[in-house]
């Protein structure tokens, strides 16, 4: 059977912003590709680039040339905007997301992330860490639904952590709430109690309509999928949780024909190293979704595989790959740069709707791994192993195929 990377969520009748699919036509097997007067003219979006930090620039530099040569193919044009974010801009402007930044990003079609952070900014203030340039352009975008799919593809089955019994066959969609509980929650800070102690302390909170829009996010996704929902909680210790649970409740009213579940976050963990196929489509709220989305990555053989949509009511959606900065490996051609050439790929789907460019990266990247390239995340015995701008290469020679790759 053909490997799929499932991240077609095509039409979905759900509270944030999807481009409209361009009309799809089929391309002859033997056609080759010319210009002709009578061709009407290529569509054209505009992208900022946030390449970041450590092995930001590498990945961004990499998905940059597949999205070009992708919208080239397909007729679409790309006007790319590159701007500095987390360390790169603390280090040039002072601030992990000036406002130039930002205004950018809100200005443009969709948005695509490397990488931010670094050993260099830990010591930061926290105003002055560049996480905190994420969290403000997530807010700054209204992007509510970080959607995270995690499948282990039969060429990397082998590089999973765990059993191959168990790993083959994984296919899950983590959809997380992005802009509230605990990493936006209030009163947050520090103080000293009682006994004269330093404390810190954050905030979970949810309001209705957080949880009801996520929800139906959710929903949709389960509803085009396999029609499985299980929600992830902590309902029998945390009052936000327990609103979760009987908001979550309340809407799976209105998809009846999707099955719903409800999980403990411990559990959860546990039961995605346990029995993972078990998980078609999981919502849950921010902090629990950052962790187990990390984890199901893992699943994958790599965190360098896993690419990341966050979409929100209206507006260009954030893009990224799920890995970090990765410091110690930057600047030495050693990056996994699938991740990002996927997220690109999310965003001609997710935030153009642009789905033929969109099935053509997914294509070249599983004829690519079907050809033994490998980076060393991925990497065993009988395949090439590859730095990043290789990679890149053999991705692009794949794209430009003018059949689509047969899997």
């Amino acid at each position: 059977m053909a490997a799929s990377l499932h991240l077609n969520v095509r039409s979905l009748n759900a509270p944030f912003h999807l481009k409209p699919v361009a009309k799809q036509s089929p391309r002859p097997a033997t056609s080759i590709r010319c210009a002709s007067p009578a061709a009407a003219p290529p569509k054209r979006y505009s992208i900022t680039l946030l390449p970041g930090d450590g092995i930001g620039p590498e990945v961004i530099s990499v998905a940059k040339n597949v999205l070009k040569l992708a919208g080239s193919v397909e007729g679409i044009d790309f006007i790319f905007q590159e701007m500095p974010m987390g360390g790169a801009a603390l280090d040039l402007t002072g601030v992990p997301l000036p406002e130039e930044t930002l205004s950018a990003a809100q200005k443009a079609d969709a948005v695509l992330l490397g990488a931010i952070g670094g050993y260099k900014w830990d010591k930061n203030e926290k105003h002055l860490k560049p996480e905190t340039g994420l969290l403000k352009l997530r807010e700054g975008l209204k992007v509510f639904a970080n959607l995270r799919p995690a499948t282990v593809l039969p060429q990397l089955v082998d590089s999973s952590t765990l059993k191959k019994e168990v790993a083959e066959g994984v296919d899950l969609m983590v959809v997380r709430e992005l802009t509230g509980g605990i990493y936006f929650g209030k009163p947050r800070g520090f103080g000293t109690n009682e006994k004269g102690e330093e404390i810190g302390f954050n905030t979970e909170v949810y309001a209705t309509y957080e949880i009801d829009r996520i929800a139906r996010v959710a929903f949709e996704i389960a509803r085009k999928r396999r029609g499985q929902l299980c929600s992830v909680d902590k309902a029998n210790v945390l009052e936000a949780s327990m609103l979760w649970r009987k908001r979550i409740t309340a809407i799976a009213a209105d998809y009846p024909d999707v099955e719903l579940s409800h999980m403990y976050v411990d559990n959860a963990a546990m039961q995605l190293v346990r029995y993972p196929k078990q998980f078609d489509t999981i919502v849950t709220n921010n902090i629990f979704g950052d962790i187990l989305s990390d984890e199901a990555s893992m699943i994958t053989g790599s965190i360098g595989m896993l690419p990341s949509a966050s979409l929100g009511e209206s507006g260009p959606g954030l893009f990224e790959p799920i890995h970090g900065s990765a410091p110690d490996i930057a600047g030495q051609d050693k990056a996994n740069p699938l991740a990002t050439i996927l997220s690109a790929a999310m965003l001609l789907k997710y935030g153009l709707g642009e789905v033929n460019a969109a099935n053509r990266i997914e294509n070249a990247v599983l004829d690519t791994l079907n050809k033994g390239f490998r980076t060393g995340d991925i990497y065993s015995a009988g395949n090439k192993l590859v730095g990043c701008k290789e990679m890149g290469e053999a991705v692009l020679k794949s794209v430009d195929s003018p059949v689509p790759a047969a899997i």
